[in-house]
């Protein structure tokens, strides 16, 4: 069979990996001692490799995380608050598997969105979608979405999303139709996929920030009693990287 008409076939049933191996045992003389079963393993190795990458590639664009935090960035100091078996068990991401919920407290400038990022990252690597969004920006998004007519369908694109990440969580007081958006999100998610908030909100504090106490109890109901906690504790990363000396050019 001529060598072409294969690898075109190979680039018409979209296995560019796969053709691109194949092109590398041809010209490598060391691949032809070994057996037909190895190399045709090799090349499907290849190919899945190549999907996997570019499906976590896909999942990272989509995420819109705001930093490049992964597991190996983060400081697992007990002075911190982090508990190293606890960060490594949830980098596992079966939480999300589980439908359940992860809140990140902590002062400002602790390293709360750092950490929530790294996480989410990790989910991300695992085959996991995840979507990350500042509080007041998704509920402006709702309030827009319903003037245009697209509310119901913003509120199905939420509830397919695996892992949804909500930064800045009830840093201001919500009004009685953000509570109502709130529910309306955890409602679609509550036992179906997974949420990680990240606040420097007490959870003792949440009740009193929305106006309704009948939507406050149903909303902390949905995120409270499922959620592992991770207090961060310690002085502001910023300000101690502001702290630093800095090099003279």
């Amino acid at each position: 069979m001529l060598l072409q008409p294969l690898l075109d076939q190979l680039s018409q049933l979209h296995l560019p990996a796969f053709r691109a191996a194949l092109q590398e045992q041809l010209h490598s003389p060391q691949y032809a001692q070994l057996p037909f079963e190895d190399r045709l393993a090799l090349l499907i190795e290849r190919e899945c490799t190549h999907r996997e990458n570019n499906r976590m590639q896909r999942y990272l664009k989509t995420a819109h995380l705001p930093t490049a935090a992964t597991l190996e960035d983060l400081e697992l100091s007990p002075s911190r608050g982090l508990e190293r078996s606890l960060i490594l068990e949830l980098a596992q991401a079966e939480w999300v598997r589980c439908h359940l919920n992860v809140i990140v407290l902590g002062p400002t400038g602790v390293g709360k969105t750092f950490l929530a990022t790294a996480l989410a990252h990790s989910a991300c690597r695992l085959g996991y979608s995840v979507r990350y969004q500042r509080t007041s920006r998704l509920l402006y998004d709702l309030t827009l979405a319903q003037a245009d007519g697209s509310y119901p369908n913003t509120l199905a694109a939420l509830s397919r999303i695996k892992l949804l990440v909500l930064d800045d969580w009830l840093r201001d007081p919500l009004t009685r139709p953000q509570t109502q958006d709130v529910l309306e999100i955890l409602d679609d998610r509550c036992g179906r996929t997974a949420t990680m908030l990240v606040t420097q909100v007490p959870v003792e504090d949440w009740h009193i920030r929305f106006p309704d106490p009948t939507l406050a109890d149903a909303i902390l109901d949905r995120l409270v009693h499922n959620a592992y906690r991770l207090q961060l504790k310690g002085e502001s990363q910023r300000k101690m990287r502001s702290s630093l000396p800095q090099s003279v050019a």
